[in-house]
């Protein structure tokens, strides 16, 4: 019988997407009865554990030829006539058609074909974190220095650094721009997407020279918003037992700059499970953030990269996974890692989802286990110190998605059940497993994702 690994690597192969002769890219779903469509795209932010399986395995040029032709895409958005979104932002997802001439093309997804037609806000994040990753283990500057690469690079940066209405050094989005592509009441400025700004910028930084002369405005503009990026995440939106209590006992309406409750956060607005669940000597960063807002849920993507890259630092890094490890029913279960916790139910599903059949209780966003979300999990772990913590989610995790054929997610408060519209043979599930394998097998591996481009000041 083959192992786990080995089956994940055969899917992982038989995923490729082929253009021109070569290897760009790998589908979401090898499954024949997959219900979405857009199953069969290569998907920017799936393809990231791939790509880093390729690179580990000494196949650079797959990574290569995927960011360069991503690079190309961002080229084919459509304007609205009449309407100005968002320039040249990273696609979602592509996919390799034959025409009728038997001649390949490409077709694009800025959002147009999504749910809840949004455009992709992570995207572009995620590619310039693959980036500096294939830059690191490939060594090849003539292409990441390249003026193309850095040329989107600027334009990465001119996006995310624009004028807004805002006082917020974080980034607002709406609903559906990134993994969390439905409705689930993370507008605003939920916190994955504060962790992969925070991560793009430092990536962003890597690779630009502070002396050129076309990139030292935005070079120092991103040191700057990465100083109040960081301070605002690691203060505002940390939570602890102390933090609670002083939460509990905010005066609210204050104005003025020395105002401790600065957000005009009311206390009412705890939820009555926040205080029973979280544990002494642990803590996380809240899901969402805004004026008159907090939202406490557990957001585990966000959290996990927030350790990984640094967001967090070391002390809230530890402390983040104390708390996976004291709650690891509820964060982990029976299959690493639950998407946020807990669900939302009753009227709050309703109102919240829009009473979204896909994400009821305990299900797909609402609750669900994902197996994409282990490798991040793993490399967290590992970079926290709790090798202990990176073994139990891999071994845990490993025999239980070879046997029920690589699920997309899984249902229930436990993660027991294989998800009730979860597709089979999901590529970034088995991706993220050989990944895992490989970070705790070498932690030296997890110098891919190191980001040396900006330390705190």
């Amino acid at each position: 019988m083959t192992d786990p690994i080995s089956s994940a690597y055969r899917l992982l192969e038989a995923s490729q997407v082929h253009y021109q002769g070569r290897v760009v890219g790998t589908i979401a779903s090898l499954d024949a009865q997959a219900p979405a469509e857009n199953y069969a795209d290569c998907f920017v932010r799936d393809f990231v554990p791939s790509g880093l399986v390729f690179l580990l395995d000494g196949r650079h040029d797959i990574v290569r030829d995927f960011l360069a032709l991503v690079l190309k895409l961002r080229d084919q958005q459509e304007e609205v006539e009449g309407h100005r979104a968002v320039a040249k932002v990273m696609p979602a997802s592509f996919r390799v058609l034959c025409n009728e001439a038997g001649e390949e093309e490409i077709h694009t997804d800025f959002g147009d074909r999504a749910i809840g037609r949004v455009a992709p806000v992570d995207s572009m994040m995620w590619w310039l974190i693959l980036l500096v990753a294939y830059e690191r283990v490939s060594g090849d500057t003539a292409f990441t220095r390249s003026p193309e690469c850095r040329r989107g690079v600027r334009m990465i940066l001119n996006i995310c650094l624009q004028d807004r209405f805002e006082i917020f050094p974080t980034l607002l989005v709406p609903d559906g721009s990134f993994m969390i592509d439905r409705r689930m009441g993370v507008y605003g400025h939920p916190l994955e997407i504060q962790s992969l700004f925070f991560g793009a910028l430092r990536a962003a930084l890597e690779l630009l020279d502070p002396e050129d002369a076309e990139s030292q405005a935005i070079h120092q503009q991103s040191c700057k918003r990465l100083d109040q990026l960081t301070e605002y995440v690691r203060h505002y939106y940390w939570l602890d037992e102390d933090r609670l209590n002083r939460i509990h006992r905010y005066r609210t309406e204050i104005f003025g700059h020395d105002s401790e409750n600065a957000l005009n956060i009311h206390p009412e607005s705890i939820p009555a499970w926040v205080s029973d669940w979280l544990p002494p000597q642990t803590g996380y960063l809240v899901g969402n953030l805004g004026p008159g807002r907090m939202d406490f849920r557990f957001f585990s993507l966000g959290n996990l990269l927030a350790v990984l890259f640094g967001l967090a630092d070391p002390e809230q890094g530890r402390r983040i996974m104390a708390l996976f490890d004291q709650r690891w029913s509820d964060l982990a279960g029976m299959m690493p890692v639950k998407i946020c916790f807990p669900a939302m139910e009753g009227d709050e599903w309703r109102l919240m989802t829009g009473s979204d059949p896909k994400n009821i209780p305990w299900s797909y966003h609402n609750g669900g286990n994902w197996p994409a979300l282990l490798w991040a999990f793993v490399a967290a772990a590992l970079h926290a110190g709790r090798e202990d913590l990176a073994r139990r989610a891999h071994d845990t995790a490993a025999p239980r998605l070879y046997a029920n054929g690589w699920p997309e997610y899984y249902d229930g408060r436990n993660g027991r059940l294989i998800g009730r519209r979860s597709n089979f043979n999901q590529t970034w599930s088995a991706t993220a497993l050989i990944l895992s394998h490989k970070f705790i097998e070498d932690p030296s591996t997890l110098d891919v994702l190191s980001l040396k481009g900006y330390e705190k000041r």
